[in-house]
């Protein structure tokens, strides 16, 4: 499979990746779904309650305390898949990474065209005045951050009954129409409207990889069960030629 899956790499001009949280899990981020991951672990309240909009506009204290804890992973390096993403796109190959994390490590490893469906925990601005503030600023406060004006500090992450950002959307699905080979990984493929850009691709060559089964594995030319990381190191990035 691997081998199938070089080769298909091999003659793309216009991959593009989109990746969910099994991305990031090598990074030591724990993901929201499985087995140990944040959304089966006991709090108060269960975390699609705390990362809700409403939340935080009624309980802002609680949520930046769960949002401290378990949102900021600024120690977390790239692993890697984001390593050879970034190669790939050196080489010419890759156009476009579509993300659902939102903690920077695709920018960290070097690619420069990343499409962050859901934000970053990098970019913070103050709901008052719009000034911006790193995510050290947010994880060394307490309480509820504020801004030198006395407003409220929020991550620009888009939480529950927010809608994605529509520049960001739309060109997520610019990449996906004029793509040859879209790659899926580490994603489960349920959390919507993301999943959906799928149905917009109609190149030649759709690749699944994740640990487990998704509901689109039929759709897919190619479908591998694994790490997303281990995958990605038994690959090369050949540079583009003028022979591809």
């Amino acid at each position: 499979m691997y081998s199938e899956l070089q080769q298909i790499i091999d003659s793309s001009r216009r991959i593009v990746f989109f990746g969910g949280a099994g991305v990031s899990t090598e990074s030591g981020i724990p993901d929201f779904r499985s087995v140990d991951g944040l959304y089966n672990q006991t709090y108060a309240w269960p975390p699609e309650t705390i990362l809700s909009a409403t939340f935080f506009r009624r309980c802002p204290e609680e949520f930046y305390r769960f949002y401290r804890e378990k949102m900021l992973p600024l120690e977390a390096r790239p692993n890697a898949a984001h390593d050879f993403l970034a190669r790939l796109e050196e080489a010419g190959r890759l156009t476009a990474v579509i993300t659902q994390n939102i903690d920077g490590l695709h920018q960290q490893a070097g690619s420069r065209n990343v499409l962050e469906l859901h934000g970053s925990i990098h970019r913070n601005r103050c709901l008052k005045c719009a000034r911006f503030y790193p995510p050290e600023f947010i994880r060394d406060s307490t309480g509820v951050p504020k801004c030198e004006c006395g407003g409220v500090i929020k991550p620009e992450v888009v939480l529950y009954e927010e809608g994605l950002d529509d520049d960001v959307l739309s060109a997520a699905l610019h990449h996906i129409r004029r793509a040859d080979t879209l790659i899926i990984a580490g994603t489960s493929l349920t959390v919507y409207p993301a999943a959906g850009l799928i149905h917009d691709f109609r190149g030649r060559h759709l690749v699944l990889i994740n640990r487990d089964a998704t509901p689109m594995d039929s759709r897919a030319d190619l479908v591998i069960h694994d790490s997303v990381g281990k995958v990605f190191s038994a690959l090369t990035a050949s540079p583009l030629t003028q022979e591809d």
